[in-house]
């Protein structure tokens, strides 16, 4: 119904759009692009991924140097599909690995014995900004992980209809 009742007047040349619903005006300047916004939660992903990773390496909880590699090796596959593969399927299913990934490093400190029960935390110089790296992970993880999952659903869905 709402359909019926919204029109678009002309453009008259300006940048912003504006909708006409029960006669009175609306400026949609601000929609969500739906292709967007799984590219940009990817990318936060891997920045905020990396910053756990640096902050790990400086506190000593992560010794090896061959899990490090692993870890920039993986970083890279998932910057790589999340930049040149973002509508592709095997994007979306690289995207939705890294963000079980974030999730995982997430669940791994705060369940783990080394994790957030295991350190000393407050007496860490810090300690705010890997805490707080560790929720933003888990909350924009969560979203990639939709968001990557939904698209997925929909790629798979308008192939089996052709």
């Amino acid at each position: 119904m709402l359909k019926r009742l919204a029109k678009r007047p002309e453009s008259s040349g300006s940048s912003s759009k504006t909708m006409v619903i029960w006669g009175i005006p609306v400026k949609t300047a601000f929609c969500v692009k739906r292709n967007l916004v799984l590219p940009v939660t990817s990318l936060l992903s891997i920045l905020l991924a990396s910053f756990h990773l640096v902050d790990d390496i400086v506190y000593g909880s992560d010794k090896g140097v061959a899990l490090n590699l692993l870890m920039v090796a993986i970083l890279a596959v998932w910057l790589y599909g999340t930049l040149m593969l973002p509508e592709r399927r095997a994007g979306h299913i690289i995207m939705l690995l890294g963000s079980l990934l974030g999730l995982t490093i997430f669940l791994a400190h705060v369940t783990g014995t080394g994790g957030l029960q295991g350190i000393e935390i407050g007496k860490m110089s810090g300690a705010s900004f890997f805490v707080w790296t560790l929720l933003a992970l888990a909350a924009v993880s969560l979203l990639s992980l939709t968001v990557s999952a939904q698209g997925l659903w929909s790629l798979l869905r308008s192939k089996a209809r052709r």
